[in-house]
């Protein structure tokens, strides 16, 4: 048995790489999909559902876009037919991957298009942002967490997004602290093709997965800054996957502005300056559980039991949730990060920057503010009308 790996990305989207498997003949017996990209789906197992029917439609060389359609209730966000067949075929060393190449990209340039003709109607849409903020933050309360294993945030993270979804939390945005460093990779990823794995361990970083899609998080204590949104799924209601991003980080964005900040999103799931990256986001959403699985998600920390009672939900009144988090860069060695991390030409493709070798501190040299600063200045952004918890 051999194997082989191709990667497609997406202009202005997502990675996905296909992992094939040869016999000693040449057949291709099976196939494996990883990435960056994001799905949307009531559960884990319709996603998984769809991504295994996708792998196997490769191998019997049936059309992926005949699988997706049989799955209505899940959405790939980042990617999509084209490109996975694009990245097979360059697996499987197909002459046609070029053709694939193109068509793929010129699909991605389409949707490109599209953004750019409805950047007006978002820009007019930002005064409703304010106003669902304005609604949302009377009820919201904000949370400095204590330090954390990345183990441990990664646990909790889904469990109050759990909570908020079956009415036995409030909404409720949690800034994080790390006990330790980590990588953090997206639900679709693979370790080994992420992470050089040896030098993370090495170096004394869990290498850790969370329930969202995305790509790799290169985490070191006090030099990110990391939050998540937990809110009830009716905030995102009537809005689009790609949409709510923009949505969910309006306050980020306003927040990091009057730090005087040329700050705007691009790209899919990323916030930026004009000096480049300073964050990305991943989300996910979790529907309202049924009757019969309701149950009580608690945490072994103090946190879940002191927020749950002063929330005062009925958990009869949940409705689902959208858990969004953001890690934003502090100051980070990225000569430490480009030997953790596996970055591949592929990912870097349509990127202007192929490499940098330096720090990457956009808040830390942009604002000329420590990081306590920022994280209060975040905090007190939200004003009185909020509720405050330090653990």
């Amino acid at each position: 048995m051999t194997t082989s790996r191709g990667e497609y990305k997406v202009p202005g989207g997502k990675l996905v790489a296909a992992e094939v498997t040869f016999d000693g003949e040449g057949t291709v017996r099976f196939c494996r999909l990883s990435g960056d990209f994001f799905a949307d789906a009531p559960t884990n197992a319709q996603a998984d559902a769809l991504l295994r029917g996708v792998e196997t439609a490769l191998v019997s060389g049936r059309p992926v876009q005949s699988v997706m359609d049989m799955h209505p209730t899940v959405s790939l966000v980042g990617t999509d037919a084209a490109a996975i067949e694009t990245a097979y075929a360059r697996a499987v060393g197909n002459d046609d991957s070029q053709r694939n190449a193109v068509a793929a990209a010129g699909h991605a340039s389409g949707n490109h298009d599209a953004s750019e003709r409805h950047s007006d109607r978002e820009r007019h849409d930002a005064v409703d942002y304010a106003a669902r903020w304005e609604q949302f933050t009377h009820n919201l309360t904000v949370v400095h967490d204590v330090p954390r294993s990345p183990g441990q945030q990664m646990e909790l993270d889904e469990t109050w997004a759990r909570e908020v979804a079956c009415g036995q939390r409030g909404p409720t945005l949690r800034i994080w602290e790390w006990a330790g460093p980590a990588v953090v990779i997206g639900r679709f990823q693979s370790a080994p093709d992420e992470v050089n794995l040896d030098v993370a361990e090495r170096l004394g970083f869990d290498v850790v997965r969370r329930c969202t899609g995305g790509g790799a998080m290169f985490i070191e204590p006090g030099n990110t800054i990391t939050y998540s949104l937990y809110a009830p799924l009716e905030f995102v209601r009537g809005v689009g996957i790609e949409e709510s991003y923009r949505l969910c980080d309006w306050w980020l964005v306003e927040a990091l502005r009057d730090l005087s900040l040329d700050v705007r999103f691009t790209g899919l799931n990323d916030i930026a300056s004009q000096y480049g990256k300073i964050g990305g986001a991943a989300q996910r959403r979790f529907p309202a559980p049924r009757d019969d699985q309701r149950a009580t998600y608690v945490d072994t920390g103090s946190a879940s039991h002191s927020i749950a009672s002063v929330s005062g939900l009925n958990p009869d009144l949940g409705s689902g949730s959208v858990l969004h988090h953001v890690t934003m860069a502090y100051d980070i060695d990225a000569a430490t990060m480009a030997t953790v991390l596996n970055t591949s030409r592929e990912k870097m493709s349509d990127k202007a920057v192929k490499s940098a070798v330096k720090r990457v501190d956009p808040l830390r040299s942009q604002t000329g503010m420590a990081r306590e600063e920022i994280i209060n200045h975040l905090i007190g952004w939200f004003g009185a009308q909020t509720s405050r918890v330090t653990i």
